[in-house]
């Protein structure tokens, strides 16, 4: 059965998507051959987005956030749109995301389950007060609120946990899908990519690039750039 098929067959639709969903926007994944995580830099990509290395080494931590992972330039690509068409028509109930872009949002999609926060969003730890992410470039050196306090991106970084209510709402529309598309996603991070586990419904689909570890479980693998795939659907 083709991924046309399997939509119009389907009205709980939930789409699982990783870093692969924005890279024909122009942003880098993390894992791949040219990802964030192959350049060289002289600490680590994954310990300069640690917690630790945020409160340590705070200054160090806004010159590597601002250089690559702010791409407020970015555009919605046809998967972004695509899947906001079907939420509109009543097919697609969630998106569930690992990414902090903000497309999906840009895109026109309304219920977005962003597992590892939003760029757009940046909040003062002493007062809570919430700034966007073009106060971040617009700053030099480390942010600070009117109130003096220290400004954090709203993004899960590794050591913190995840949003109690953006893991539930998370998990209880995937447990009620009866279509799942995974996409762009190496299902190499945890605890996000154990959230595919409890999809119970009959249809699911995986469109990725690469082998992953949940190939053999799917019945549809599309190895297709996914924009291009979403593209040639009919909604």
């Amino acid at each position: 059965m083709t991924l046309q098929q399997l939509i119009e067959k389907s009205n709980r639709i939930v789409f699982f998507g990783g870093a692969g969903v924005s890279t024909e926007s122009g942003i880098p994944d993390f894992r791949s051959e040219d990802g964030l995580y192959r350049t060289k830099y002289s600490v680590p990509p994954e310990e300069i987005l640690s917690s630790g290395y945020f409160y340590r080494h705070t200054e160090e931590f806004f010159t590597f956030y601002r250089d690559k992972m702010l791409p407020l330039s970015a555009k919605p690509n046809a998967a972004h749109k695509k899947l906001a068409e079907l939420e509109s028509a009543g097919k697609l109930s969630a998106v569930v995301t690992q990414n902090i872009d903000g497309l999906h949002q840009a895109a026109g999609s309304k219920k977005v389950y962003e597992l590892h926060g939003s760029i757009h969003r940046n909040y003062c730890l002493r007062c809570g007060k919430f700034y966007p992410a073009s106060y971040i470039v617009e700053t030099k050196g480390v942010p600070h609120c009117t109130c003096g306090g220290l400004i954090k991106p709203d993004v899960v970084l590794y050591g913190e946990p995840l949003d109690g209510g953006v893991v539930e709402g998370a998990v209880n529309a995937i447990g009620e899908a009866d279509l799942l598309i995974v996409a762009g996603t190496s299902l190499s991070v945890y605890p996000a990519a154990g959230f595919v586990d409890l999809f119970k419904g009959e249809h699911l689909v995986l469109i990725n690039r690469s082998a992953t570890p949940l190939d053999d479980k799917c019945e549809l693998v599309i190895r297709e750039n996914i924009g291009e795939v979403f593209s040639k659907l009919n909604v």
